[in-house]
């Protein structure tokens, strides 16, 4: 039974296998909690309507939609 060198005899082949790019395993994903009471970015699609309605007061509507959410959520049993 013929056995094959484990490393290349040939000065090409060992060459190559120095520059032979290493596969690296990926980082595992790690998920991190918001830290309480933090506001996040987020992006939503509102009815023009809705929108319209906490914007007429000017600036503030987000937090006065942020309000509102909190307020449902509160009302449903919140966290």
């Amino acid at each position: 039974m013929a056995m094959t060198p484990r490393r290349p005899v040939n000065p090409k082949d060992a060459a190559e296998a120095l520059f032979k790019p290493v596969k690296k395993p990926a980082a595992p994903v790690v998920e991190r909690r918001a830290a309480p009471d933090v506001k996040e970015l987020v992006s939503i699609k509102l009815d023009s309507a809705v929108l319209a309605h906490f914007q007429k007061d000017g600036p503030g509507w987000q937090d006065r939609i942020n309000d509102a959410l909190r307020a449902v959520v509160e009302a449903d049993g919140g966290e």
